[in-house]
């Protein structure tokens, strides 16, 4: 059995530092550290950092006081007035290209454009993006959307940062006809389009790919999506023990790839259980 890793797999350089963050605050508080909504979409992190003590809200005025880390994926910009006028303590990890949409949708919105977000309306970041322009963007996920989209002078489009390039072109080509003016501003991050397109390479070489990370978590879902374009046999996985050995062991070359919020030492446990089983045939 033959495994290819993809190159660029596991962590982004925002989620490693939330989780981080979150580590090393619990270190040195163990009492009233918050976050606002899971820190990542993995359920094995999420569990160790409760574990130290973390508890998650979904709302930032389900508590009066403490320490409040905000995830990768940013708030609403009302909830830092929120927590000042309240005393609460933001731990701000909003990743640095996160916040370039959201600073973009603010900015062009209080310029008079109408903000489009081509993304997943229920996502938590285009719910924080939708927050930085009053909550009055209108967000596209489909071609069914479109509608939705007004005959207006001037459109600001962005996208949700784990956005396929193929689905953000194919859609902001569409909405920007509703606009006489139209600036489009592709904000997939760049951690998301190297794990893509590492992704599909490895899968045009393989017989069967391994998707690793939370099956919440969009962008390891949309290597998932990607995976099943080049190649027929795809396994998305959250840990080892979700590993399909017995139609494993039909595939001589095996392609491994990893979402942004995957840690390592899952995904170092998948290729090492794989490369034992590799061994013993």
């Amino acid at each position: 059995m033959e495994l290819l890793i993809a190159k660029n797999s596991g962590f982004c350089f925002g989620v490693e530092k939330a989780v981080k963050t979150a580590l090393q605050t619990l270190d040195e508080n163990k009492h009233n550290v918050f976050s606002l909504g899971p820190i990542i979409h993995n359920e094995q992190v999420i569990n160790l950092l409760e574990s130290k003590g973390l508890k998650i809200i979904n709302d930032i005025k389900d508590i009066d006081r403490g320490k409040v880390i905000i995830r990768s994926h940013g708030i609403p910009l009302n909830v830092y007035s929120y927590a000042k006028n309240t005393g609460i303590e933001l731990i701000d990890c909003t990743c640095p290209f996160v916040r370039n949409v959201q600073k973009k949708a603010n900015e062009f919105f209080n310029n008079g454009y109408t903000v489009v977000i081509i993304g997943n309306p229920n996502h938590p970041e285009v719910i924080g993006i939708n927050g930085w322009c009053n909550n009055q963007a209108v967000i596209v996920n489909s071609e069914d959307d479109i509608n939705k989209v007004p005959i207006i002078d001037k459109l600001c489009i962005v996208s949700q940062t784990t956005m396929t390039l193929e689905k953000f072109q194919k859609l902001s080509n569409l909405v920007q006809r509703k606009g006489k003016i139209a600036k489009i501003f592709n904000t997939i991050c760049n951690a998301t389009s190297l794990r893509q397109e590492s992704t599909k390479k490895i899968a045009k070489e393989v017989e069967a790919m391994i998707v690793i990370g939370g099956y919440h978590s969009s962008n390891t879902r949309k290597l998932a999506e990607i995976s099943k374009k080049y190649c027929g046999n795809v396994y998305h996985i959250e840990t080892i023990n979700d590993l399909p050995i017995n139609k494993l062991k039909n595939f001589k070359k095996i392609g491994i790839t990893a979402g942004a919020s995957t840690p390592d030492w899952i995904i170092k446990d998948v290729v090492n259980n794989l490369k034992d089983i590799s061994s013993k045939e």
